[in-house]
């Protein structure tokens, strides 16, 4: 097991940990919002950290490859589910649905790419949308406890931002979604046109083949 395999499997060992910090088990209750913020944010990090280390120490393994992707998805959907009980006047079900739902149709996307032989990129739209659901989750986690914190005499919104970056990352996953789409279907028509091409060929050469014999 090599170092950026060993980060991807702390991510997915961070969400039965995100449960259990956020449940009524957890021993420091006065607390619990921050340990789980802390977790997530550090989860979060080992998504773009493992994916670095593999390309920079030439570590790119089939194990990577599908354990990465599963990871990202385990705590995003974890994130979601949770807050969906923990803090529903912020993330009602259906936001939760809908944005599990386009993880997953992504993957599905590139599960098909890969079939195919090509692959889709993640891309600008994507990024910015992996950092606000980020500081949407830990935000949202955060609500629970303030409404307000006061930094240096400066008053921060907790409940604002919480708000405004769940549903702006909603908007941006919608965005996103149909962007992942449109680059799929043009990819996978320039397959198929390189197909139809390649057939078209083989059948001209064919009758002349036979001629030959």
């Amino acid at each position: 097991m090599n170092l950026p395999n060993s980060i991807t499997l702390s991510r997915i060992a961070s969400v039965p940990l995100l449960i259990w910090v956020l449940s009524p088990k957890f021993p420091d209750q006065g607390n619990q919002e921050l340990y789980a913020s802390a977790l997530f944010i550090l989860a979060s990090i080992t998504d773009g950290l493992d994916g670095y280390l593999a390309r920079r120490r030439g570590q790119i393994t089939t194990t990577g490859m599908l354990l990465d992707p599963l990871a990202d998805k385990l705590l995003v959907a974890a994130g979601y589910i949770i807050l969906v009980a923990y803090n529903p006047h912020v993330v009602p079900p259906w936001i939760a649905i809908l944005v599990i739902g386009r993880e997953f149709l992504v993957t599905g996307l590139r599960s098909i790419a890969a079939s195919e032989g090509f692959t889709i990129d993640a891309s600008e739209i994507g990024k910015l949308k992996t950092v606000i659901q980020i500081v949407s989750v830990v935000a949202a986690i955060l609500n629970h406890k303030w409404d307000y914190w006061n930094w240096w005499g400066f008053p921060i919104g907790v409940h604002l931002i919480a708000v405004v970056s769940i549903y702006w990352m909603t908007i941006v996953s919608i965005i996103s979604a149909v962007d992942y789409f449109v680059a799929f279907w043009r990819k996978i028509d320039r397959v198929s046109d390189t197909r139809r091409a390649a057939t078209a060929v083989l059948s001209r050469k064919k009758p002349a083949v036979e001629q030959k014999a």
